[in-house]
């Protein structure tokens, strides 16, 4: 695989810095990290709290401002010491998904509203968006609480819905933090293998920050972040079936 060739069609970090405050105070949460994410590949990010894994996905995903290097997601520079994107609102809605530790649910609506409403956002009929929602949902094993609101459901079924929200709108990139932090070793594994196999059918990109040691060996590939920098590790791969 040529990987200049796969990067510049997936996600691609060069020499990105994180430094917050100045002087004797500033903390230097990442201190040149690069990585490379290939078109349907799910890469596992891991490290030690404080290693600057929440922070890596945050600068990726355009919710904060970078210190300094280069950010590339589908071949387009997003980021080269200074944001090349008018709208960043636009393009975390209609590229990237996100999944967090905590769902954000909105409190007002139903199960299947709230994961509806992204791809109503994008511009997609009502119906059509509602049917994609209850397809995820049934995949996610919580269709029977489409109805819902968030108060009613379990954390680890906020979490599954939440899941189910950041897949609505097929985007090129998923950026989950801890997706399967709340769930049993079954839904964790089945959310896994929904990823995996996102990943390939759409050829999406991928990263899970996770310290699941149930879910680490189903991984490729591994970055490891240390003291602010990324290293890259062979996964094992395993299937599913074993």
């Amino acid at each position: 695989m040529d990987i200049q060739a796969a990067c510049s069609k997936a996600i691609r970090m060069e020499n990105v810095v994180k430094t917050y405050g100045a002087g004797e105070t500033a903390v230097h949460a990442l201190k040149g990290v690069s990585l490379c994410v290939y078109p349907g590949e799910v890469v596992g990010l891991v490290g030690a709290s404080g290693s600057g894994k929440t922070t890596l996905l945050q600068c990726l995903g355009a919710i904060i401002d970078p210190t300094s290097g280069l950010i590339e997601l589908g071949g387009e520079v997003i980021y080269d010491n200074g944001w090349k994107k008018e709208d960043l609102r636009a393009l975390r809605r209609d590229k990237i998904g996100f999944v967090f530790q905590a769902a954000y649910l909105i409190p007002f609506l139903d199960m299947l509203d709230n994961v509806a409403i992204m791809p109503m956002l994008a511009g997609k009929d009502n119906d059509k968006a509602r049917a994609r929602a209850m397809e995820l949902l049934k995949v996610l094993e919580v269709d029977h609480r489409a109805r819902a609101k968030p108060s009613e459901l379990s954390g680890g079924e906020q979490q599954r819905v939440a899941i189910a929200r950041a897949l609505a709108n097929n985007p090129p990139f998923i950026l989950a933090d801890e997706p399967t932090a709340p769930l049993d070793s079954h839904r964790s594994l089945l959310v896994i293998k929904l990823l995996i196999e996102l990943a390939a059918q759409y050829q999406t990109a991928i990263i899970v920050v996770t310290h699941d040691d149930k879910i680490l060996p189903h991984f490729k590939r591994i970055y490891r972040l240390r003291d602010g920098i990324a290293y890259e590790e062979e996964g094992m791969g395993r299937p599913f079936d074993e």
